[in-house]
């Protein structure tokens, strides 16, 4: 991988991570919108930032449903998870992913090997991720067990659909626009079915236009591309500076607050990325230099 396809990596993987920064709080100003409502019309937004580069069936039937089972199967059983579980356990169960993306990469894509600073860097990361969440305090409750094999269900589905995504690799980045599109007519599926029908307000809807286009649209592609052309466990290391900027934003706007934990766990996650990805640049730069000198 050269080093500047691996930085354009990189720098998608932070784009889609400060996109995805935003949804806790574009998502306040949507709290009154049914979940599976406000996913549905935000993916039919988000299918519309690649149908431009999108020709008719250039999608199989077999990337199709990878698409399908990453965005509509992801949020479906998040969204179940938050419903039969607290949802501050739940949503650090769901945190498993960038761990997950880490450990299963030897598995799903060929030649990835975890040396122990990726490990290091995910752990360090999910502690983080953990302290942050639940402020550092956390109680498993009993009756909220299949809320929590739902939490770690999405965090795996999410995963794989990541790595997969690297592993066929075939698939132009613009097919996402097909993903969002069949998984949004999907949620608006499960909306009219389980959700009683709602009609946002004239407020609500330039707030929905930005989850669309922003967090449920340019990041998938964004996401798309940086694991694409990207090592899966240095991004998956980084994805966990995710909380860390939803909670920064939060707190600007009044939302939030940053106590000790908070800070922390911000130390932690940093350090994390720090540890996951440091050596990479290093020994790359390392390798340009003695190729520079042999070349003298």
């Amino acid at each position: 991988m050269s080093g500047a396809r691996a930085r354009r990596a990189t720098l998608d993987a932070l784009g889609a991570i400060g996109l995805w920064g935003t949804l806790a709080l574009l998502g306040l100003k949507l709290r009154g919108v049914p979940p599976f409502l406000l996913v549905g019309c935000a993916l039919l937004l988000g299918a519309l930032c690649g149908l431009r580069g999108l020709r008719a069936g250039a999608v199989r039937g077999p990337v199709l449903l990878l698409g399908v089972y990453g965005l509509f199967a992801y949020h479906f059983c998040l969204f179940l998870a938050l419903r039969l579980a607290p949802p501050v356990e739940a949503n650090l169960l769901n945190y498993l992913w960038p761990l997950l993306i880490v450990v299963l990469s030897p598995a799903l894509v060929p030649g990835a090997r975890l040396g122990p600073r990726h490990v290091a860097g995910a752990l360090l990361g999910f502690g983080g991720a953990a302290l942050l969440v639940t402020g550092g305090r956390l109680g498993f409750a009993r009756e909220g067990l299949l809320g929590y094999l739902l939490a770690v269900l999405a965090a795996f589905i999410w995963a794989t659909y990541s790595l997969l995504s690297k592993r066929l690799g075939s698939f132009p980045t613009s097919a996402i626009s097909s993903f969002c599109l069949a998984s949004g007519l999907l949620s608006l599926g499960c909306h009219a079915l389980f959700e009683p029908r709602y009609v946002p307000s004239a407020g609500e809807l330039p707030f929905l236009v930005l989850i669309g286009l922003g967090p449920m649209g340019a990041a998938f592609y964004l996401w798309d591309r940086a694991l694409k052309g990207g090592d899966p466990r240095v991004i998956g290391t980084l994805a966990y500076l995710t909380p860390l900027l939803s909670t920064v934003l939060l707190t600007a706007f009044g939302a939030g607050r940053l106590g000790g934990p908070a800070l922390l766990a911000m130390g932690l996650i940093v350090g994390g990325a720090v540890v996951g990805t440091w050596p990479v640049g290093a020994r790359a730069a390392a390798g340009r230099a003695e190729a520079g000198a042999q070349r003298r």
